[in-house]
């Protein structure tokens, strides 16, 4: 079971989609105006992302390399239906909510990423593990940015009023970016903190990652020249 724990851990604290690895940041800047949203769009992809891993699992072998993205983005794109006509029958005022951004699942990175770098190379098991770590992890991440959005912006959270004077420009598109970095700056901080504490170097930026990275100033050169 430790390979198992370790794929819920990476994709929750370790390689969070969202505060880490900086991925789906169209759902997670547009879709954070309220904490159910939050939790909504993390849980529907949450789900998207373990059933097309567990598929995508059972049919690596028979899929054939060439073709494999579209057909990864047929399975993951008739999860996405399946949830999206869920959601519009027993939720339908969160559905409204979420509006276009369900559908637009089927090209979210964070599961065509896994998809292409873990399920495809790994058995059902921990494969359906994979996907309940990072779709926990982005659930987490656009939980905590929709509940600092909606306390400052509306003055309250989860729909219970806290206070009457909120700052509205938290809940317009320019907050959205306001409490992603400095979030990600908190988590920054305290992982410097705790590194300098263990006598480490803090590691920011990981080059195992640089392969992906897509910061051109960057891409590898810092740990070259080091």
């Amino acid at each position: 079971m430790g390979k198992l724990t370790e794929r819920l851990y990476n994709g929750i604290v370790k390689e969070n989609p969202t505060f880490v690895q900086m991925l789906g940041m169209c759902p997670t800047l547009a879709v954070t105006t309220s904490a159910i949203n939050g939790i909504g769009m993390g849980l529907a992809t949450t789900v998207i992302l373990t059933l097309s891993n567990l598929f995508i699992s059972l049919l690596r072998k028979v899929i054939p390399d060439k073709v494999r993205i579209p057909a990864y983005i047929v399975i993951i794109a008739s999860f996405v239906t399946i949830v999206q006509f869920v959601m519009e029958a027993f939720v339908p005022s969160l559905y409204a909510s979420l509006g276009l951004f369900i559908p637009l699942i089927v090209v979210n990175c964070i599961i065509l990423g896994r998809a292409e770098a873990y399920a495809s190379k790994n058995k059902p098991l921990p494969s359906i593990f994979d996907g309940i770590g990072m779709g926990l992890g982005f659930t987490v991440g656009l939980t905590c940015i929709a509940m600092v959005r909606e306390l400052l912006g509306s003055g309250s959270v989860f729909g219970f009023e806290l206070f009457s004077t909120p700052i509205s420009i938290f809940i317009n598109p320019p907050g959205a970016f306001l409490v992603l970095a400095f979030l990600i700056a908190f988590l920054n901080y305290r992982n410097i903190k705790k590194a300098k504490k263990a006598g480490e170097k803090p590691e920011l930026c990981k080059l195992a990652d640089c392969a992906n990275c897509q910061n051109h100033a960057c891409a590898g050169k810092i740990g070259k020249e080091d």
